[in-house]
Protein backbone atom coordinates (compact mmCIF):
# COMPACT_ATOMS: atom_id res chain seq x y z
CA UNK A 1 0.00 0.00 0.00
CA UNK A 2 1.25 3.41 -1.01
CA UNK A 3 1.87 6.05 1.81
CA UNK A 4 -1.19 8.05 0.63
CA UNK A 5 -3.60 5.16 0.64
CA UNK A 6 -2.14 4.32 3.85
CA UNK A 7 -2.59 7.58 5.53
CA UNK A 8 -6.20 7.95 4.07
CA UNK A 9 -6.90 4.56 5.59
CA UNK A 10 -6.06 5.53 8.97
CA UNK A 11 -7.53 9.23 8.86
CA UNK A 12 -10.49 7.86 7.62
CA UNK A 13 -11.09 5.57 10.49
CA UNK A 14 -11.19 8.69 12.69
CA UNK A 15 -13.72 10.52 10.86
CA UNK A 16 -17.26 10.16 9.87
CA UNK A 17 -18.48 7.92 6.95
CA UNK A 18 -18.71 12.04 5.27
CA UNK A 19 -15.08 11.97 5.04
CA UNK A 20 -14.38 8.39 3.72
CA UNK A 21 -15.90 5.22 3.09
CA UNK A 22 -13.39 3.31 5.50
CA UNK A 23 -15.10 1.42 8.68
CA UNK A 24 -14.87 4.91 11.16
CA UNK A 25 -14.40 4.84 14.65
CA UNK A 26 -15.55 8.23 14.78
CA UNK A 27 -19.08 6.57 13.55
CA UNK A 28 -19.08 4.03 15.92
CA UNK A 29 -18.35 6.42 18.85
CA UNK A 30 -20.53 9.76 17.76
CA UNK A 31 -23.50 8.12 15.44
CA UNK A 32 -26.82 7.71 17.28
CA UNK A 33 -26.26 10.32 20.58
CA UNK A 34 -28.52 12.84 21.54
CA UNK A 35 -27.92 16.13 21.84
CA UNK A 36 -27.97 15.35 25.87
CA UNK A 37 -25.42 12.91 25.73
CA UNK A 38 -23.22 14.83 23.33
CA UNK A 39 -23.31 17.91 25.70
CA UNK A 40 -22.74 15.83 29.28
CA UNK A 41 -19.77 16.00 31.13
CA UNK A 42 -20.04 12.92 33.52
CA UNK A 43 -18.17 13.97 35.47
CA UNK A 44 -15.80 16.97 37.26
CA UNK A 45 -12.75 17.15 35.04
CA UNK A 46 -13.97 15.28 32.06
CA UNK A 47 -15.13 16.88 28.45
CA UNK A 48 -18.33 16.38 26.74
CA UNK A 49 -18.34 14.32 23.52
CA UNK A 50 -19.09 17.82 21.66
CA UNK A 51 -15.82 19.75 23.23
CA UNK A 52 -13.72 16.30 21.99
CA UNK A 53 -14.91 16.28 18.64
CA UNK A 54 -14.18 20.45 18.01
CA UNK A 55 -10.56 19.95 20.00
CA UNK A 56 -10.05 16.96 17.60
CA UNK A 57 -11.13 19.71 14.79
CA UNK A 58 -8.94 22.40 15.82
CA UNK A 59 -5.90 20.73 16.59
CA UNK A 60 -5.92 18.84 12.73
CA UNK A 61 -6.82 22.03 11.85
CA UNK A 62 -4.06 24.17 13.09
CA UNK A 63 -1.97 21.21 12.16
CA UNK A 64 -2.14 20.83 8.96
CA UNK A 65 -3.68 24.32 7.43
CA UNK A 66 -1.79 26.83 9.65
CA UNK A 67 1.48 25.06 10.49
CA UNK A 68 2.02 22.35 7.72
CA UNK A 69 0.93 24.13 4.48
CA UNK A 70 1.03 27.62 5.92
CA UNK A 71 -2.26 28.29 4.37
CA UNK A 72 -5.68 29.51 6.09
CA UNK A 73 -7.55 27.14 8.41
CA UNK A 74 -10.95 25.59 7.40
CA UNK A 75 -12.18 27.47 10.90
CA UNK A 76 -11.55 30.72 8.85
CA UNK A 77 -14.14 30.59 6.39
CA UNK A 78 -17.07 31.77 8.56
CA UNK A 79 -17.15 28.77 11.13
CA UNK A 80 -16.80 30.52 14.75
CA UNK A 81 -20.50 32.11 14.26
CA UNK A 82 -21.98 28.56 12.65
CA UNK A 83 -20.41 26.78 15.36
CA UNK A 84 -21.67 29.10 18.41
CA UNK A 85 -18.09 29.14 19.85
CA UNK A 86 -16.18 32.22 19.61
CA UNK A 87 -12.63 30.39 20.51
CA UNK A 88 -10.07 30.54 17.97
CA UNK A 89 -7.41 27.93 19.95
CA UNK A 90 -7.65 24.07 20.51
CA UNK A 91 -9.25 24.53 23.97
CA UNK A 92 -6.63 23.21 26.24
CA UNK A 93 -6.22 24.94 30.05
CA UNK A 94 -10.07 25.33 29.20
CA UNK A 95 -11.55 25.88 33.10
CA UNK A 96 -14.48 24.23 34.44
CA UNK A 97 -16.94 26.80 34.25
CA UNK A 98 -15.43 27.51 30.19
CA UNK A 99 -15.97 23.49 29.77
CA UNK A 100 -19.52 23.93 30.94
CA UNK A 101 -20.68 26.54 28.69
CA UNK A 102 -19.16 25.11 25.70
CA UNK A 103 -21.23 22.40 25.77
CA UNK A 104 -24.12 23.92 26.59
CA UNK A 105 -23.77 26.80 23.61
CA UNK A 106 -21.94 24.98 20.68
CA UNK A 107 -23.97 23.94 17.89
CA UNK A 108 -23.40 20.19 17.69
CA UNK A 109 -24.53 19.68 14.10
CA UNK A 110 -21.90 22.77 13.07
CA UNK A 111 -19.35 21.31 15.34
CA UNK A 112 -19.55 17.78 13.21
CA UNK A 113 -19.87 19.39 9.99
CA UNK A 114 -16.35 21.75 10.86
CA UNK A 115 -14.85 18.69 11.57
CA UNK A 116 -15.67 16.85 8.13
CA UNK A 117 -14.96 19.74 6.48
CA UNK A 118 -11.49 19.73 8.25
CA UNK A 119 -11.22 16.18 7.83
CA UNK A 120 -11.49 16.41 3.61
CA UNK A 121 -9.01 19.77 3.57
CA UNK A 122 -6.61 17.73 5.33
CA UNK A 123 -7.05 14.50 2.41
CA UNK A 124 -6.17 16.98 -0.19
CA UNK A 125 -3.45 18.28 1.52
CA UNK A 126 -2.03 15.03 1.90
CA UNK A 127 -2.76 14.09 -1.78
CA UNK A 128 -1.39 17.58 -3.11
CA UNK A 129 1.83 17.46 -1.14
CA UNK A 130 2.74 13.74 -1.58
CA UNK A 131 4.75 11.05 0.33
CA UNK A 132 7.90 12.38 -1.33
CA UNK A 133 7.56 15.69 1.03
CA UNK A 134 6.36 13.71 4.00
CA UNK A 135 10.37 13.22 5.79
CA UNK A 136 10.52 17.33 5.52
CA UNK A 137 11.33 18.75 8.76
CA UNK A 138 9.88 21.40 10.18
CA UNK A 139 11.55 24.73 9.69
CA UNK A 140 11.77 27.97 11.98
CA UNK A 141 9.61 29.60 9.05
CA UNK A 142 6.69 26.88 9.61
CA UNK A 143 7.56 27.10 14.09
CA UNK A 144 6.98 31.04 13.49
CA UNK A 145 3.62 30.14 12.49
CA UNK A 146 2.76 28.02 15.72
CA UNK A 147 0.26 30.52 17.63
CA UNK A 148 1.68 31.51 20.66
CA UNK A 149 -1.63 29.60 22.31
CA UNK A 150 -0.51 26.41 20.84
CA UNK A 151 3.76 26.87 21.60
CA UNK A 152 3.45 26.35 25.39
CA UNK A 153 1.94 22.90 25.38
CA UNK A 154 3.95 20.11 25.98
CA UNK A 155 3.44 17.04 23.74
CA UNK A 156 1.89 19.68 20.69
CA UNK A 157 3.91 17.55 17.86
CA UNK A 158 1.99 14.50 19.23
CA UNK A 159 -1.03 16.45 18.98
CA UNK A 160 -0.98 16.89 15.69
CA UNK A 161 -0.66 13.21 14.43
CA UNK A 162 -3.59 11.20 13.26
CA UNK A 163 -3.32 9.28 15.92
CA UNK A 164 -4.37 11.73 18.39
CA UNK A 165 -7.72 11.62 17.17
CA UNK A 166 -7.74 8.17 17.39
CA UNK A 167 -6.69 8.28 21.10
CA UNK A 168 -9.48 10.31 21.61
CA UNK A 169 -12.16 8.82 20.07
CA UNK A 170 -10.50 4.77 21.54
CA UNK A 171 -10.82 6.27 25.23
CA UNK A 172 -12.88 4.22 27.74
CA UNK A 173 -16.56 5.31 27.18
CA UNK A 174 -16.77 6.40 31.07
CA UNK A 175 -14.16 9.00 30.28
CA UNK A 176 -14.99 9.39 26.58
CA UNK A 177 -11.31 10.91 25.38
CA UNK A 178 -10.21 12.59 28.68
CA UNK A 179 -7.03 11.15 28.88
CA UNK A 180 -5.66 14.07 32.31
CA UNK A 181 -7.26 14.81 35.51
CA UNK A 182 -7.66 18.43 34.20
CA UNK A 183 -10.10 19.78 32.08
CA UNK A 184 -9.65 20.65 28.80
CA UNK A 185 -5.52 19.37 29.04
CA UNK A 186 -4.01 17.49 26.50
CA UNK A 187 -1.66 15.23 28.30
CA UNK A 188 1.62 15.27 26.80
CA UNK A 189 2.27 11.67 24.94
CA UNK A 190 5.60 9.96 25.78
CA UNK A 191 8.47 11.34 23.57
CA UNK A 192 8.63 7.30 21.96
CA UNK A 193 5.76 8.37 20.21
CA UNK A 194 5.97 11.62 19.34
CA UNK A 195 9.92 10.23 17.83
CA UNK A 196 8.02 7.71 15.43
CA UNK A 197 4.96 10.36 14.37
Amino acid sequence: MDPVAFFCLQHGRVHSSKVSSVLSIADQVFSGLTDQQMRARPAKGLNSLVWLLWHMARVEDVGVNLIVTAGQQVLDEGWPSRLGIIRTDVGNGMTEDELTEFAASADIAAIRAYRDAVGRRTRDVVETVGPANWADLVTSADAARVPDWFKGLRGAAACIRAGHVRDHAQRDPSRRGCHNSQPGRCRPWPRAIVKRC
